[in-house]
């Protein structure tokens, strides 16, 4: 009888393509992927520690798999396992600790703790890493959207944020593996992938070392994934605003397959706030790559992150934001109150600001949020848009625009898998402001 691995990943869309990669190479070793609810014989949490709260979470979630599978081997992997090894290796509930070099080898090292039967760690020094771990070609995906990792590390060292140690420096992926690992996707029927990584404006930084006449860079990529025939769509993940110029925005608007949405990193409309966070752009260079995007991009919706009450933000510092937020005329917004963070600067930075006022402030741009994505879903009204279809539920087939607008179509035949995976015009009817979904029919 095959053993049943289960899986549970916390953090970003670089983990979630890590986590297939596993689940691919258990099955490739004759292991069988079941869902985490199910019974395990082996329970892997592929942990997260961009914040306090991200490593307790991965704890609470090691300790709920043990408690549900009580017989189970339990392996902590991850970027909370690469950062801070000693506090899970002193959990009871855990057998094995991985880092996330460690990831591409978990069949190898959970076979060789049922040979020991005690305790494992491998977590290697990921700061001397300097050629990016390649996991083969991953075509494991649960989903029709499949992420596609490009790149791993971060030179960057924002005062707030730990990742650069859990993650180590930048490491780009060849073009070539890439490219193959996408071929081998588009077969599969996958029509859309989204391009991922820890730092994806990095890309291509770290070649430069190499003994090349053209160096490469995100761009280059991009123009050779948009030829690959059966993908329709190149969604990218977040980007720096440094990385966009004229000639980036140029060459990206000749790509059929690009979609429209972009989430350019922000944390905070305010300049003073962002030298503290040791962020490398400020907010005139923010404004002006978003001008340049739409300009050829008029449709485009535009996401970000926001970090309310980092240290040393006045009511003024945070009015800032405020306005330029409003000014910039996001989509969504992803907002995050600070938590200090250890082992960062901002840790030991004077001026902690209060919880409520975190609150205050969380619950100010939360607000705001919703207020401008219902004003963008409402001009869609009586619009036709292509939507690709992901799933059925409850009734209605839902998916996403290019410019990433959820859309949903009733169908009382309730064929789960009539329109799934396919790209269809939807006419707008309306917008649902609770959930902030936009209604349509068939067109």
């Amino acid at each position: 009888m095959k053993k049943r691995v289960s899986f549970i990943t916390l953090g970003c869309k670089v983990n979630q393509y890590e986590t297939n990669a596993m689940m691919q190479k258990f099955q490739e070793n004759g292991y069988e992927i079941v869902e985490i609810d199910n019974v395990s014989d082996i329970c892997v949490v592929n942990t997260c520690t961009v914040t306090n709260m991200s490593d307790r979470k991965s704890r609470q979630a090691l300790r709920k798999v043990k408690d549900k599978n009580k017989d189970a081997i339990i392996v902590a992997t991850g970027c909370y396992a690469q950062s801070s090894k000693e506090e899970l290796e002193k959990m009871p509930e855990i057998d094995v600790v991985l880092g996330n070099e460690e990831k591409r080898d978990i069949v190898k090292y959970v076979e060789k703790y049922f040979e020991q039967n005690q305790k494992l760690t491998a977590v290697q020094d990921i700061s001397v890493q300097k050629e990016f771990e390649d996991m083969g070609q991953i075509s494991y995906t649960e989903k029709i959207r499949a992420v596609i990792k490009v790149q791993d590390g971060c030179n960057q060292f924002c005062s707030y944020c730990i990742i650069p140690y859990a993650r180590g420096r930048v490491r780009s992926r060849k073009i070539d593996s890439i490219i193959k690992e996408i071929e081998q996707i588009a077969q599969k029927g996958i029509k859309e992938v989204v391009i991922t990584g820890i730092h994806v404006a990095s890309y291509g930084k770290d070649f430069d070392n190499e003994n090349t006449s053209k160096k490469i860079r995100l761009i280059d990529l991009l123009e050779a994934i948009n030829k690959i025939d059966g993908i329709d769509r190149i969604r990218l993940s977040s980007l720096e605003p440094t990385i966009v110029d004229e000639e980036f925005a140029t060459r990206l608007s000749k790509l059929d397959k690009i979609c429209d949405h972009f989430h350019l990193s922000l944390q905070s409309g305010c300049d003073e706030t962002l030298k503290r966070m040791n962020r490398k752009y400020t907010t005139q260079i923010y404004r002006d790559a978003v001008a340049t995007l739409r300009k050829y991009y008029p449709e485009a919706s535009f996401t970000t992150d926001v970090i309310v009450g980092f240290p040393g933000e006045t009511d003024e510092e945070f009015a800032k934001t405020y306005e330029f937020l409003k000014e910039i005329d996001f989509y969504r917004l992803h907002v995050f109150k600070y938590s200090p963070r250890r082992g960062t600067v901002a840790e030991k930075m004077p001026n902690q600001i209060d919880g409520n006022k975190k609150e205050e402030r969380s619950n100010k741009l939360i607000e705001l949020s919703n207020s401008t994505e219902n004003k963008h879903n409402q001009s869609y009204i009586g619009k036709t848009v292509k939507v690709l279809f992901e799933e059925f539920e409850d009734g209605f087939f839902k998916g996403h625009t290019t410019n990433y607008m959820m859309v949903k179509v009733a169908d009382e035949e309730e064929q789960s898998d009539k329109f799934v995976n396919k790209i269809l015009d939807v006419k707008i009817k309306e917008n649902n402001d609770e959930t902030r979904e936009l209604i349509g029919i068939l067109s």
